[in-house]
């Protein structure tokens, strides 16, 4: 895959997944609230639902973070298909067919990046690779 190509995939991965924990973190007992009352009468019992809730918004922030800088490239792919498949879990279990499509596509830009990690050399990993 062209570099450039691979840089503007890994933006825009890394800036939707920035964006969703950053607009959470002010909000965050709110946002906990609402995710936790979305899985009333699901099969997840809220005392897993609302820790999952508190963590969601930071590890969206800290690997968005990550993507955006191309710093652990991979760990930061793998981490965010995690928490991906974690709500497309979610998603599935509540029904909410309307979200499944915007985390399937997320998922498919992760495996995609992954596929091509060779192509992140316009990345904080390749600069502290060329570092002597």
């Amino acid at each position: 895959m062209n570099t450039t190509a691979f840089l503007l995939l890994r933006l825009a991965a890394g800036l939707s997944m920035l964006g969703h924990g950053l607009v959470r973190m002010p909000k965050l007992r709110a946002f906990s609230d609402w995710m936790t009352g979305q899985f009333a009468g699901s099969l997840l019992p809220a005392p897993l639902v609302r820790p999952f809730s508190l963590v969601l918004p930071f590890a969206e922030l800290l690997t968005g973070l990550l993507l955006v800088a191309g710093l652990w490239t991979r760990p930061a792919l793998i981490a965010a298909a995690g928490v991906m498949l974690l709500l497309i879990l979610g998603t599935t279990l509540v029904e909410n067919w309307e979200a499944l499509p915007s985390q399937l596509i997320h998922i498919a830009f992760f495996a995609l990046l992954l596929q091509f990690i060779d192509s992140n050399r316009l990345s904080a990993d390749q600069l502290i690779r060329s570092t002597p």
